[in-house]
């Protein structure tokens, strides 16, 4: 914040991992240094909370603080809305009416997105507009893959929070059918040892209906249901009422997913877990295990059968991991499925499975690249890389390297070396690691190498078999063509062109490959490559 490049950074961390106590310290710093602060939440309950939490952390300090959000009048947000244009406000906690057009700062210095997944493109399009001169600071526990993907690419900065709370447990997840007698002994569980439970229901409809069918099940306990189409003064009321323990039960919809903090509820069962996204349903079962108590989730579906596979992935992707920290591990699961979206338009997810996400970074990287040196980026260029064909095998055996996730990377690695010394130390490494190289592996690196020096000439293919081959130029190869017309006029019996990109050549029979090799190095030196 200090710096003179305004500040645009992801913060990345669990529920509960303190991504608030960051954003109220970066509050204090902007506050204090005489700039306005504002934070925005997605949700009204969230404001509330956090406008609590700053005034109690500032009570000490000579800061004004304010909040806007539908549980204000409209004559206390005429006034709030007046003392910040005037500079008499220095910190505000609203929801998207910070971002309407008539709310006017007289000296923004930082704005905070809380639960950033929450907010659509077109909310951080404005935003965006402030960051020419204002400091953002994003949190979010499962970035979008937009998000992520513009973090991952070195457009955005990222901090991720790793470390759990001291006495923090995970939270013991379970997939299980409707069963009246498991949802009546998970929540007698919880209750016979002092806590309490939320239920989701995420349907306004029939959530009366739903609160009704549980206190016929658990008789004798206080049941209680809250959703945002309540008056503002009775979701208020209920909420608070729950958190200080008036009620045992909560039947809710996902107005509870961001931020309430009852460190007293350690069970949540949520209703038609089939329906919620991945990211959606950690943030929700995030709501429990925020003491040091242990917490259970139990997601209800209605048959392993009627759901769909998409919904069954997400179901075993969230129920397998339940460790403490795996909220950015869950968003990455995401960024692979969905794609990345949009850098500059509305989209924020994509097509990504038609290429991988490792294609996908490397079209990036290309492109920054061409752009940074004042040129277009050519991203069809991948299509006309260098292919060579020695006519021999080229690979890297099973029985040489049995487990085919550590083939991928090697070949991964082998085929992205910049240079000679790279692939040497390469080919060491793989001595070191596995062996010596069979043949098929030491043909492999002679075969990379070629094409290293093939793709600095600007050449598109190289084909060589027993008694000849050929050579394929791009449009503009990086030789000299008169070199080229000199050697065909030469040695006529050995070289032909045919067209304006294609050189053909013959030789008498070369059984090895180490023949080959040498011939076309020598080639190369004469049409000057670059070694």
């Amino acid at each position: 914040m200090i710096s003179e490049k305004p500040m645009d950074r992801v913060t990345c961390g669990d529920v509960g991992f303190g991504k608030t106590e960051v954003a109220m310290r970066a509050a204090f710093v902007s506050a204090n240094a005489g700039k306005q602060v504002a934070l925005i939440a997605p949700t009204t309950l969230l404001v509330q909370q956090h406008a609590k939490n700053f005034q109690d952390r500032f009570a000490d300090w000579p800061f004004k603080i304010a909040s806007l959000s539908r549980f204000k009048t409209p004559k206390q947000t005429r006034e709030t809305v007046a003392d910040l244009a005037a500079g008499k406000v220095d910190i505000v906690i609203g929801t998207h009416k910070l971002l309407q057009k008539d709310i006017q700062f007289k000296d923004l210095g930082l704005v905070i997105v809380d639960e950033e997944h929450r907010f659509g493109v077109r909310h951080k399009e404005q935003l965006k507009k402030l960051r020419a001169n204002v400091d953002m600071l994003t949190l979010t526990a499962t970035p979008i893959p937009r998000t992520l993907n513009m973090s991952l690419s070195g457009l955005r900065d990222l901090s991720i929070i790793a470390t759990p709370p001291t006495q923090r447990h995970s939270i013991k997840t379970f997939v299980t059918e409707w069963d009246k007698a498991l949802i009546q002994e998970a929540c007698a569980r919880e209750l016979a040892r002092g806590g309490q439970v939320y239920f989701l229901h995420n349907e306004v409809k029939t959530i009366q209906k739903m609160a009704d069918d549980l206190s016929a099940i658990l008789p004798d306990t206080k049941i209680r249901f809250a959703h945002g189409q309540m008056p503002e003064k009775e979701l208020e009321s209920i909420m608070r009422d729950f958190y200080h323990q008036r009620f045992q039960i909560l039947v809710a919809t996902t107005i509870i997913e961001s931020g309430i903090d009852v460190p007293n509820a350690n069970t949540i069962i949520i209703n038609r877990a089939d329906k919620l996204g991945l990211a959606q349903l950690h943030q929700i079962r995030g709501r429990v295990g925020r003491s040091h108590h242990k917490a259970y989730a139990y997601l209800i579906i209605p048959s392993k059968k009627t759901i769909t596979g998409d919904a069954k992935k997400r179901l075993e992707a969230i129920e397998s991991l339940e460790d403490l920290g795996v909220g950015f591990t869950l968003a990455s699961h995401d960024l692979e499925i969905r794609g990345a979206g949009e850098l500059l338009g509305d989209d924020q997810s994509g097509q990504i499975q038609e290429i991988g996400f490792s294609m996908y970074n490397d079209l990036l990287e290309r492109a920054v690249k061409a752009l940074k040196a004042g040129k277009l980026p050519q991203l069809d260029d991948r299509e006309t890389r260098t292919t060579v064909d020695l006519g021999v095998p080229a690979l890297i055996p099973d029985d040489y390297l049995p487990d085919v996730h550590n083939r991928l990377i090697m070949y991964k690695r082998i085929a992205s070396a910049k240079d000679a010394e790279a692939l040497r130390e390469l080919r060491v490494e793989m001595i070191d690691r596995f062996g010596l190289l069979p043949e098929a592996v030491n043909n492999l690196f002679e075969v990379t190498r070629l094409k290293q020096i093939a793709q600095k000439m600007g050449i598109i293919k190289l084909d060589m078999g027993e008694e000849g081959g050929r050579i394929l130029f791009n449009e503009k190869p990086n030789i000299d063509p008169m070199k080229i017309m000199g050697i065909v006029q030469k040695r006529p019996w050995e070289f032909k062109i045919k067209g304006q990109d294609k050189l053909y050549f013959e030789y008498e029979a070369m059984e090895t490959l180490e023949q080959r090799v040498q011939w076309i190095k020598r080639l190369f030196k004469e049409i000057e490559a670059v070694e």
